[in-house]
């Protein structure tokens, strides 16, 4: 029995470990994301990561797989155990924390192909370390399945493919889009609410001043509200969720005024998406300028998307000599739509037809 357990356990565990680190491989960048939310300063508040969240993605899904690999093969056990063990631990403390705390509303465990709420999160780890810590206190029974050779060959050859994928994704586009964006989704389907769906629903708390004093009030007592109460805010507390469409909050806006209709009746849209213009990639730009002249000819309503304010959208324009418009989005939509900054992102009457990183900007076949 106890054998068998030990087996099971180095089963589940190493394909576990092979699957989730490949889901994040496959969008690193996106899983790096992830990670600038763990380093908020309202979360875990380590801010100086923040600029290296790319890199601590990479190598942790990287490591993951190759934890899964030298596992299923008995690749240095004492090792192995010793590093799966300590890797769950610590993100069992992570969920833990944002579940307990409710600060982070999806691990990103799984990346976009599967989303946990926290507290599914922890209980995966939870069962996750409970069979590491089988393993880990029956290190005798992992044995090699190949000679020291062709197990050390074996983990190479793994960790290479693993970096050869992150430098293709993160350099072109994920093999695999899981996210609400990809390509045959129309925008304006992807947002309806279907007939009879359930509605969030929220208990209103009125805050007034009384006699210098911040009291809360329900709606009930709005009623009897003391004489010379002052209106201070009103918090919305979430009782429980209801349905939410898979696009939420998408818009496209300029200048305060809403462009979203208009923009995605148009027969022929492009969207040249930059999440945050401080940082996407000066040859992408220019690339993407030359694009949006090519584009125009062929009968394109061309548009540069952003959360940059306008004051960088100016300084960006003129340093980059950028001809195009840009409007406004929200930046965690953005990235959500692609990975890429900038990005190219084809619509026909608000369904998505084409998306391609500025790499691959040639690529795009303009009717």
């Amino acid at each position: 029995m106890k054998k068998f357990l030990a087996h099971f356990s180095r089963l589940f565990v190493g394909v576990l470990f092979i699957i989730s680190g490949l889901i994040k491989l496959n969008d690193p960048m996106g899983f790096s994301f992830k990670l600038e939310e763990y380093f908020a300063e309202n979360v875990l508040n380590l801010p100086f990561f923040i600029p290296y969240a790319l890199i601590i993605a990479v190598f942790v899904v990287v490591f993951e797989v190759v934890l899964g690999v030298a596992l299923l093969i008995g690749f240095k056990p004492k090792f192995t155990m010793w590093s799966l063990l300590l890797m769950i631990v610590f993100f069992t403390f992570l969920t833990f924390y944002s579940a307990y705390f409710n600060k982070v509303t999806d691990c990103g465990c799984f990346g976009d192909a599967l989303k946990l709420t926290p507290w599914e999160s922890f209980t995966k780890d939870i069962v996750l370390l409970f069979f590491i810590l089988i393993l880990f206190f029956n290190q005798k029974l992992i044995q090699p399945l190949f000679s020291s050779t062709v197990n050390a060959l074996t983990v190479f050859v793994s960790y290479s493919l693993c970096l050869f994928m992150g430098y293709y994704v993160l350099n072109h586009l994920p093999l695999k889009d899981f996210r609400a964006y990809k390509v045959g989704t129309n925008i304006q389907k992807g947002m309806e609410i279907p007939d009879g769906a359930p509605r969030s629903v929220y208990e209103m708390n009125f805050v007034y001043k009384v006699n210098g004093q911040e009291q809360n009030f329900n709606e009930k007592q709005l009623m009897n509200l003391p004489e010379g109460a002052e209106f201070v805010r009103r918090d919305d507390k979430l009782i429980s969720k209801g349905y939410e469409p898979p696009i939420h909050d998408f818009s496209i806006e300029k200048d305060g005024e809403s462009y979203t209709e208009a923009m995605l009746n148009e027969p022929k849209l492009i969207m040249l998406v930059s999440y945050d213009l401080n940082k996407a990639n000066t040859k992408g730009l220019q690339k993407a300028e030359e694009f949006y002249k090519k584009a125009t000819t062929k009968g394109y309503k061309v548009i540069g998307m952003t959360a940059s304010n306008d004051e960088v959208i100016q300084k960006v324009k003129a340093d980059n000599k950028l001809t195009f418009d840009y409007y406004f989005c929200d930046g965690t939509t953005l990235k959500t739509i692609e990975r890429a900054n900038p990005s190219i992102v084809v619509l026909e009457k608000g369904t998505i037809v084409q998306k391609a990183h500025w790499n691959d900007i040639d690529d795009v076949v303009l009717k």
